[in-house]
């Protein structure tokens, strides 16, 4: 029978798979010899076992009884004993943190007998009664499903009575008849009392860990994150410290380096006389890390130490959550921390410095999406701006948006379009949705640490945290601001997560420092800057896969070579055919064959030449793919409902003309024109239309090179799905290229699946082919994309058909088979083959990782993501087993 318990002093840090990420570092720092409490781990395994079956494991229930026993004899005391209890937490843990997941159930194994043993052991009736109450609370919110603002009203309500503003005003004698009206909420919410039999609280506990990973948000946050579905989840049950024995006791939570800035030093929270979550759910406000000093110098000093040693042993920055049990400080989690952006790639660049990583190893510490981000704008310094508040600044970057304060109408809003802002007291694990929809979050309570904070630094959204002097009222639908001033839903906000500042109304943005320096006018003196050269530098040194641009004008392309493009691989001359041209193109369909289409044609080659003239001297130097008209021509003329209406009401008025193009829209109109009359197939149906690109592309580099520039174009065909038809174009171009003297490889887009499926054939006629993966997968799933997205694509999202849309990342095991076999089979055709990448999945960092793995020789996609398709290349480089390279 498989083993689904582990001691923590059996398992390490690299069980992640199998002991969740918190169990295996739990694990770890046991075996550092920090102070962990005790306990044990359940296997991710028993969670897939039991999603599959629906129950129970067989074997799990003797194996917990066995480690809890093992864990009563070393504590010296029971579960649940009425005289001295143990009591556990009961803590969900997956391979990757998941803020989605089960909120923890502290205190398991209090009942109504048990809790005076605890206040006698403890000497101190409030901590029990306040530990029983937080028991029923959690056990009713995360066990039961029980609106956990139910609770939050009864307490609300003794806090009233009381007439204090904290829980801290609250005395055992306060929390005893809030443990009776807890119990009252369970019994009307389920029809059941709350379960007294400590054994029976914790499997109902450990059922309920396994049954959060399918919970909505949980699911949500996989989806947002693209982590697996079938990984599950570990559950971790460990003896109980208490931080709430007074004054001298805590809970706090702390980095080893600012997790939104990078910067080194001491970073956290700490809350006196506070257990669990009360530091990242945001109920109090915290103090800085730092007071602790002042607060318990001796458990200071410890923690300190600790820090250090963990982020030596783990060589990156470490989140650490702590307990301070009157003086005696205990490790409750580590993890390597969740960053913003900019933090990751200043902290990358500082430990290559200190010499804990190389800069292999820093590059694999930031992420093609992290870069994206930093690239994204910022608050000027200039320009009208009325601040209402200042918070905590959270999680950098600039948001602007109407604001919302509720996560259901963030999504609502963000459905149609609208930008937002949620605002929320604090949010909790059911706000993920919200926050996810949002382009920032603002709260009035909580820290750099509260569940806002953590979660939107994860995202990379912009979120200010402990906006104290904030009045949300989330029923009412506005918040309140110094001065009096009222913000209602649906005004506009800004909120400036670098400095924690919050202004009404739009706040004017200006270029990123990071963007700036991909132009070249950056300032080199500026940290964020030197660590991004840094990296991208070594990016450029370790990647295999040239970066190219989709570019289709000189000022596309020149600023793609700025951002590091290595040429051009597409360009596409259907968007030469727009605006004032489009009228050149419908006289060459209404020509006809004869004199009149070849006159249609010379009208247009003068102008296409200008256009690649242009083009080759943005990239002199450097390849450019050039690819042939693609689009169906009903993309050229009018509308045909449109043009019928327009002839039938000028009746016998109607120009001669218009009802020559109404003939001809009828004649080329199309029931499906994305697998009709385009690509290849044009260039066959209307005779000297290629001739004329190929040409025009040919006398672009004759006067290049007359001029001293070095012209490399590249001729793509369109939509092949047969060697014939690319024979036919290709020996039509070589004649071109002869008679100008111009070398230009000749290949093809590989977008429709035959082509991919005949590949060993297409390549005796091709020298490179290019897979146009936008179409691909259009044509490999039967979507049309304008049509799908919008219609079901959300549902299958929500079902998990996708865990990602397959226009956003490669659908590695459909589309990317098809590249796989055009791969093997091309090159076995011809060694020589370039192959490259042209879809939008070209800046996707986990398609780019994809390409390599299969051995395309460059990516292209837009220029601005350029930078992003160069790092990630580097990153392939050094996490692929067969580099050889390294």
């Amino acid at each position: 029978m498989p083993k689904y318990v582990y001691d923590f002093t059996e398992g390490n840090k690299d069980l992640k798979d199998l002991l969740g990420g918190k169990g295996a570092n739990l694990a770890e720092m046991t075996n550092l010899g920090l102070p962990v409490p005790p306990g044990f781990t359940i296997t991710t395994e028993a969670c897939r076992s039991y999603l599959r079956g629906g129950g129970l494991p067989t074997g799990l229930t003797d194996e917990v009884a066995a480690h809890l026993a093992a864990l009563e004899d070393r504590m010296g005391r029971r579960l649940g004993a009425p005289d001295d209890p143990l009591l556990v937490s009961v803590r969900s843990g997956a391979k990757f943190s998941m803020p989605g997941m089960m909120e923890t159930v502290l205190n398991v194994g209090l009942n109504d007998e048990s809790v005076h043993g605890l206040a006698k052991r403890a000497g101190d009736e409030r901590l029990a009664w306040d530990s029983y109450r937080r028991l029923i609370q959690m056990f009713g919110r995360t066990v039961l499903g029980i609106d956990g603002a139910l609770f939050e009203t009864a307490l609300e309500d003794a806090k009233r009575a009381k007439d204090v503003d904290s829980d801290l005003g609250l005395d055992a004698g306060d929390f005893q008849p809030l443990v009776d009206r807890y119990k009252e909420i369970i019994r009307a919410e389920t029809g059941a009392d709350f379960p007294a039999d400590p054994r029976e609280q914790l499997r109902m506990a450990v059922e309920a860990v396994f049954g959060s990973w399918n919970a909505e948000r949980a699911v949500l946050y996989r989806r947002q994150e693209r982590i697996p579905a079938d990984l599950g989840t570990a559950v971790n049950v460990v003896a109980m410290v208490f931080g709430n024995l007074g004054m001298e006791s805590g809970t706090g939570v702390a980095f080893t380096r600012d997790p939104g800035t990078g910067q080194q030093g001491v970073y956290g929270d700490y809350l006196q006389n506070a257990q669990g979550e009360d530091v990242v759910a945001g109920i109090r406000n915290t103090v800085p890390l730092e007071r602790l000093q002042d607060i318990d110098p001796g458990s200071y000093r410890q923690l300190l130490d600790i820090m250090k040693t963990l982020e030596n042993h783990y060589r990156d920055l470490c989140d650490i959550e702590f307990t301070i049990e009157r003086g005696k400080l205990w490790m409750l989690q580590t993890r390597v921390g969740k960053r913003t952006a900019a933090a990751a790639f200043r902290i990358a660049v500082q430990l290559a410095d200190q010499g804990l990583i190389d800069m292999d190893d820093a590059l694999t510490r930031v992420t093609g999406d992290q870069l994206a981000q930093l690239m994204f704008p910022r608050f000027g310094e200039n320009g009208g701006r009325r601040l209402l508040t200042k918070g905590m600044n959270a999680s950098p970057g600039a948001a602007v948006g109407k604001a919302v304060f509720s996560s259901a109408r963030a999504q609502e809003l963000a459905d149609e379009g609208e930008d937002v802002i949620l605002v929320r007291r604090e949010t909790t694990p059911d706000d993920l949705s919200g926050m996810i929809a949002a382009r920032g979050v603002l709260t009035s309570r909580g820290g750099k640490t509260s569940h806002a904070a953590v979660v939107a630094r994860g995202m990379g959204k912009t979120c200010v945290c402990g906006a104290e002097e904030l009045e949300v009222d989330a029923e009412g639908l506005r918040f309140t601001a110094p001065g009096g001033v009222t913000v209602a839903e649906g005004d506009v906000i800004s909120i400036d997560g670098g400095s924690g500042e919050v202004f009404l109304g739009e706040v004017p943005v200006v270029a990123s420092p990071v963007v700036e320096y991909f132009e070249g006018v950056g300032d080199a003196d500026d940290e964020l800057v030197r660590a991004v050269h840094r990296v991208m530098s070594h990016a450029d040194e370790r990647r295999r896969m040239a970066v190219r641009a989709n570019a289709d004008t000189p000022e596309d392309a020149a600023r793609a070579r700025r951002f590091g493009a290595q040429g051009i691989g597409l360009c596409r001359t259907e968007h030469m055919f727009l605006g004032e041209r489009r009228q050149l193109v419908e006289d060459l369909i209404l020509a006809g064959p004869g004199e009149a289409r070849q006159a249609a044609l010379d009208a247009l080659e003068p102008l296409q030449k200008a256009d690649f003239v242009g083009i080759l001297k943005a990239m002199d130097g450097r390849p450019v793919t050039i690819r042939l008209i693609d689009p169906p021509l009903h993309e050229f003329l009018p509308d045909l409902t449109s043009m019928s209406v327009k002839v039938a009401l000028a009746g016998d008025d109607a120009t001669p003309r218009d009802r020559e193009l109404l003939k001809a829209v009828r004649r080329l109109h199309e029931q499906n024109p994305m697998l009709g009359l385009r690509g290849v197939r044009l260039g066959l149906a209307i005779p000297g239309l290629f001739a004329m690109q190929v040409r025009a592309i040919a006398e672009a580099a004759v006067e290049r090179r007359a001029a001293g520039g070095d012209p490399r174009p590249e001729i793509m065909i369109p939509l092949v799905g047969a060697v014939q038809e690319l024979e036919y174009v290709r020996d039509e171009a070589r004649r071109i290229l002869v008679d100008t003297g111009v070398r230009a490889m000749i290949g093809t887009m590989i977008e429709v699946p035959r082509a991919a499926l005949t590949a060993g054939q297409i390549a005796e006629a091709a020298e490179f082919f290019s897979f146009g993966t936008n179409d691909l997968t259009q044509m490999t799933w039967g979507f049309s994309r304008d049509d799908v997205e919008a219609a079901f694509f959300a549902r299958y999202l929500d079902l998990g058909i996708f865990g990602v849309s397959p226009f956003e990342s490669l659908d590695r095991a459909g589309v990317g088979r098809l590249m796989s076999i055009a791969v093997r089979e091309g090159r076995a055709t011809r060694r020589d083959l370039k192959l490259g990448i042209c879809g939008e999945h070209g800046g996707d960092p986990e398609s780019v990782r994809f390409c390599h793995r299969i051995g395309l020789d460059y990516v292209s996609c837009s220029p601005f993501r350029v930078p992003v398709a160069r790092l990630e290349a580097g990153r392939a480089v050094v996490a692929s087993d067969d580099s050889d390279t390294r």
